[in-house]
This record gives C-alpha cells, sequence and structure tokens, in this order.
C-alpha cells in the first residue's frame, strides 16, 4: 500500500486480518493539500501532524530523528521532552486515554525504538490509539547491522495494529494519514511508522490525501437485525439479568446507552477494570467490579445470573477465574466490534458484531420502555449489605489514604495507577462517575505506567486535577520523569503507597508460597522525599493516620507537581481475592474463605 512495506497483524482468532472500522473522525474531513513547493520529508511530517489535529508529541531525540526534531524546534506542535522512550509512549497513552485522540510519541532509532515496545504493546493490549514515530538508519544501510539499527517493523509486528517503513518520500504524507486512520477506526490500537533518517532530509512536493482507500478494511459496524431482535428476546425473558460493560464502551463512547439500558430495563451493572467510569459507579444499579479482585456481590451475581449482557469486553482470565465455572446458568450476549474478541474465551449464545453504541442504540428500540427485577435487585442488596469492602481501620491503611483522597477531590479528579495492590484499592476506593477519568494499565500490567500517563493526561486536560497513585515498587521504573515534571511544571500530584515491598507479589507469596518473601521485598529504597526535591519537586512524608488529610490537601492545593510518601501498613492485603484459577464464589476476604 502506498509502495511501502506495510505489516499488519491477523485477528487474533488467526482467521483474518484484524479489520477496526468505526471511524472517530472521517478522513474525508481532512482537504486535499497539495503544495508545489519542495519540503523536506521533515517539514512533510509536521505538517502531516498538523493536518491530523496534533498538538502535542512526547519523545526523546537522537541521531536518526535529529532532521525531524530540527523542524520541531519551530514547529506549533508542542514538545514533551521525556526522560526515557517508554515513558514517551506511557504518556501519548494517557493523553489519548483522557481524550480519545491519538496520542504521538517519537524516538530515534535502535535502542531508542525499542524502549517503546512496552509502552506500545500496553496500548495494543488495552485498544488505545498511538502513532509512534521511530527513526531509521538510511536506506541503504538497512539491513547491514548499522549502527543503531533494528527492525523495529519485524519487533513490534505482534503488538501493533499495523507498522510501516516508509521507502519512499512520495509515500510519506500519505502513510502518516492511513497510520491515524487505522489506529483510530474501529478498534483503535498503537500503529508505529518507521522513517529511514535519508527520507527525512530528501525532498518532494506536499499532498495529503483528501481520502483513503482501504481494500479490505472493513468490518460491521452497524449490527445485524436478526441478533439484536435475538437480545432483546432474551433481556425480555430474563429474570436475573446483569449488563457486563469493559473498555469498548468507553472507547465507543456509549456510556449514555448503557445508563438507559441499565434504568429502562432494571439491569444491575458490572465492569471490567477498563470499564471504569462507564456507568456512575454511586447508581443504585451499580455492583462493582467482577473478578479477582472485584466485590463480592460483583462476583456472586455473575454466579447466579441467567443472563449476561456483555458490552466491549474481553472476559480475560481475571474476570473470569476458572471459565468451566464462569456463570454457569447464564446465557451471553456478547456485543463487540473486533468479531475475533466473540466466542474467544466464553461461548457466545447471541453474538452481536458492532460498535458498542449503535448496538445498544438498536437494541433499545427493540425494547419496551421499562421493566423492573425486584428480587433479583434485592438479593444483590443483600450481598452488597452483608459483604461490603471493609478493612481493619488500626494503623496508616491505603484504602483509608483513597477514601479521602476521593473525599478531598469530590470525586472529580481524573486518577491515573501503576500496577499492584495500589491499583485495586484505587479501583475500590475511588467510584467514578464519568467516563476517561481513570487511567490504568489492565491488560499488560505494566509498572511503571502511572506517572507517565498522568503526565500526559494533565498536557491534555490542563484545567483537570490529575492524581498518580502508585506505589514504591512501581515508581522507580519510571521515576526519572520527576525530571519531566519538574522542568514543565506538569501539575501531577503523586500519590505514593509506600509499602516497602512489591507489594502484590508479597500477598501472593503469603497466600500460595508459604510466606516465603523470595526478593519481594524493596530493601534499599531511597529516601522519596528528598529524591523529589533533588528534581526540585515539593514532597511531603506521612507517617501518621492524622498526618494524611493536611498532606494531601496541601499536594492538591499547590501549584505544580507534588509528591506525598504515605508509608502505609507493610502487609495491608488486597481483599477479596479470588485465587488464581479458582471460582468468583470461592473469595477470600480479610483473611477468611467466604
Amino acid at each position: 500500500m502506498f509502495g511501502n512495506e506495510r505489516k499488519t497483524n491477523p485477528s487474533k482468532s488467526g482467521k483474518s486480518e484484524r479489520i477496526y472500522p468505526k471511524a472517530q473522525r472521517s478522513a474525508s474531513t481532512i482537504g486535499d493539500r497539495v503544495e508545489t513547493k519542495k519540503l523536506t520529508g521533515s517539514e512533510i511530517i509536521i505538517k502531516a501532524l498538523q493536518a491530523e489535529g496534533v498538538d502535542t508529541v512526547f519523545g526523546i531525540p537522537g541521531g536518526a530523528v535529529l532532521p525531524l526534531y530540527h523542524e520541531l524546534a519551530v514547529a506549533s506542535i508542542r514538545h514533551i521532552l521525556t526522560r526515557h522512550e517508554q515513558a514517551a509512549a506511557h504518556a501519548a497513552e494517557g493523553y489519548a486515554r483522557a481524550t480519545g485522540k491519538p496520542g504521538v510519541c517519537i524516538a530515534t532509532s535502535g535502542p531508542g525504538a525499542t524502549n517503546l515496545v512496552t509502552g506500545i504493546t500496553n496500548a495494543y493490549m488495552d485498544s488505545i490509539p498511538i502513532i509512534a514515530i521511530t527513526g531509521q538508519v538510511s536506506l541503504a544501510m538497512i539491513g547491514r547491522d548499522s549502527f543503531q539499527e533494528a527492525d523495529i517493523t519485524g519487533i513490534t509486528m505482534p503488538v501493533t495494529k499495523a507498522n510501516y517503513l516508509v521507502k519512499s518520500i512520495r509515500d510519506l504524507a500519505a502513510t502518516i494519514h492511513e497510520a491515524f486512520y487505522v489506529a483510530t477506526t474501529g478498534r483503535p490500537g498503537p500503529v508505529l511508522i518507521d522513517i529511514p533518517k535519508d527520507i527525512t532530509t530528501q525532498r518532494a512536493a506536499f499532498h495529503y490525501p483528501p481520502r483513503l482507500r482501504l481494500p479490505g478494511y472493513r468490518s460491521r459496524v452497524e449490527p445485524h437485525a436478526l441478533q439484536v431482535a435475538q437480545a432483546a428476546a432474551a433481556i425480555q425473558a430474563a429474570e436475573r439479568p446483569l449488563l457486563f460493560i469493559g473498555g469498548g464502551v468507553i472507547t465507543s463512547g456509549a456510556h449514555e446507552e448503557v445508563w438507559q439500558l441499565a434504568e429502562e430495563q432494571d439491569i444491575p451493572v458490572i465492569m471490567s477494570m477498563m470499564g471504569k467510569g462507564a456507568f456512575p459507579e454511586t447508581h443504585p444499579l451499580f455492583v462493582g467490579m467482577v473478578g479477582m479482585h472485584g466485590t463480592a456481590a460483583a462476583n456472586y451475581a455473575v454466579c447466579e445470573t441467567d443472563l449476561i449482557i456483555g458490552v466491549g469486553v474481553r472476559f480475560d482470565d481475571r474476570v473470569t477465574g476458572k471459565i468451566e465455572a464462569f456463570a454457569p446458568r447464564a446465557k451471553i450476549i456478547h456485543i463487540d466490534i473486533d468479531a475475533a474478541e466473540i466466542g474467544k474465551v466464553v461461548p457466545a449464545h447471541i453474538p452481536i458484531v458492532a460498535d458498542a453504541r449503535q448496538a445498544l442504540q438498536a437494541l433499545l428500540a427493540r425494547l419496551p420502555e421499562k421493566k423492573e427485577h425486584p428480587a433479583w435487585r434485592q438479593r444483590i442488596r443483600r450481598w452488597q449489605e452483608e459483604h461490603p469492602l471493609r478493612y481493619d481501620e488500626c494503623g496508616l491503611k491505603p484504602q483509608y489514604v483513597i477514601e479521602e483522597l476521593y473525599r478531598l477531590t469530590r470525586g472529580r479528579a481524573i486518577v491515573s495507577t501503576d500496577v499492584g495492590q495500589h491499583q485495586m484499592w484505587a479501583v475500590q476506593y475511588y467510584p467514578l462517575d464519568r467516563p476517561r477519568a481513570f487511567l490504568s494499565s489492565c491488560g499488560l500490567g505494566t509498572m511503571g505506567f502511572g506517572v507517565p500517563a498522568a503526565m500526559g493526561a494533565a498536557v491534555a486536560r490542563p484545567d483537570e486535577t490529575v492524581v498518580a497513585i502508585t506505589g514504591d515498587g512501581s515508581f522507580q521504573m519510571n521515576i526519572q520523569e520527576l525530571a519531566t515534571l519538574s522542568h514543565y511544571r506538569i501539575p501531577v500530584k503523586i500519590i505514593l503507597l509506600n509499602n516497602g515491598y512489591l507489594g502484590m507479589v508479597r500477598q501472593w507469596q503469603e497466600f500460595f508460597f508459604d510466606r516465603r518473601y523470595a526478593y519481594s521485598e524493596l530493601a534499599g529504597n531511597p529516601d522519596f522525599v528528598k529524591v523529589a526535591e533533588a528534581y526540585r519537586l515539593p514532597a511531603r512524608r506521612v507517617a501518621a493516620r492524622e498526618e494524611v488529610v493536611p498532606a494531601l490537601q496541601e499536594a492538591l492545593e499547590t501549584d505544580g507537581p507534588f509528591l506525598v510518601d504515605i508509608l502505609i501498613d507493610p502487609e495491608e492485603n488486597v481483599f477479596p481475592m479470588v485465587p488464581p484459577g479458582g471460582t468468583l464464589n470461592k473469595m477470600v476476604t480479610g483473611g477468611r474463605q467466604e
């Protein structure tokens, strides 16, 4: 396509190319831009990014991208210099998650490009649109083990929606246009464009195509009428239905349709972690997150429901537990834009391959205006009353910290987390009532994601309060980004829940490995307050419960970034917990089996 070497991924089902049809913006809205004056490849890249509405990029310069950076220095596009390429990818992802627009990151060839791979994989697992632009050695040097040469298109082929090696400057603008279209349509995902250095210095006329022709790049957006009718009939017949929502609801902007379906049909709502914020968590119909660290009521409800309406979810292993015992009494409606996801883990009795919003709109049109399930609602309410989220309030508990953070921010912060125990506590104790306000590495589970993702969100939405909740293990994975926060005065408030361990690893060792804490204790941790101060960030340590609120208030009221290092109970655990491979109705809660 366009004369480039283009690599696309097969569907996860292995049957066909992975196709994503729903455009977040029409390709035809960008006018046919032609300039007779010849521009360098670097100038063409800048103009193409501007044509796509890009206002911010994250990255680090290096030899293969120096011509591009020469033009970026005088362009209207804002560049955020991160201190590691992985952080640039996570920042681009945070920008995309917070806005719905594609995030852009740039790295040089070789190690610069390979450092992006974790962030790219993270975006792929969570279906987040990012554009990664990498430099490459000159065309004549490719394949010769040249200095800082790496086959980044080959390396990232399994973890990108598509990737490109640009071999002609005449294809450069069209390739960028196609990359943005592919990344943002249908089921979003990361796209990589690898550009040899000599392409950035050659000259050509700038022509930005008004429309795209991508033969084979099609998939079903509108639901099949027969399947919608079957789903409507199943919902009307159900006595104990559950609405299970995931990240696809947020991607498609279907949160209002979810709310309408839940309220009109009196259907309790459960969520995956990716679905957090897609339905108000303070709503009477909200039951909680389902799965390994889900609420007891949500897990019990899955075991007793007779109908699950899964919308934009993958039914991943952390949700299902033992697959053979998942929702044993339920018929399953599965709505997803990616056909490869349907039936991949859990058999779907009524599959609907479509955009989530369009599918729900079609479903709502076929359902009666009101239905009630009082007995089912009462049963769930009883589970909620008997098995609430709870913790021992003695000592300095992380749950209390997050509850107070929620109270002080009135639940209106954008919350970014790293991965581990603190991630689960944030999900459990910081309820949300709006989409795109929770950023977390859900599929890949990437430690080091939280702070750079918060950075990207804060750049994208400067009028919002952005909080990064992290742990002392995750924080040190990308601690160098304190320099980025400090230099640009990006107002991220870092809440460091410091327990001196790789907390989730230690918890598993406690439960499943005879309390042998093999290499999970983080002996040798630095004084994080002094580290922050060395980066010229204000910081404060909290060692007692009564210090929590004043410290959080100071952080929230301070202009710019702030670090609060909170010394929490080192052996506090996340409950409930479904043992790996276990059934959802067999949870450990507070040290005992339910």
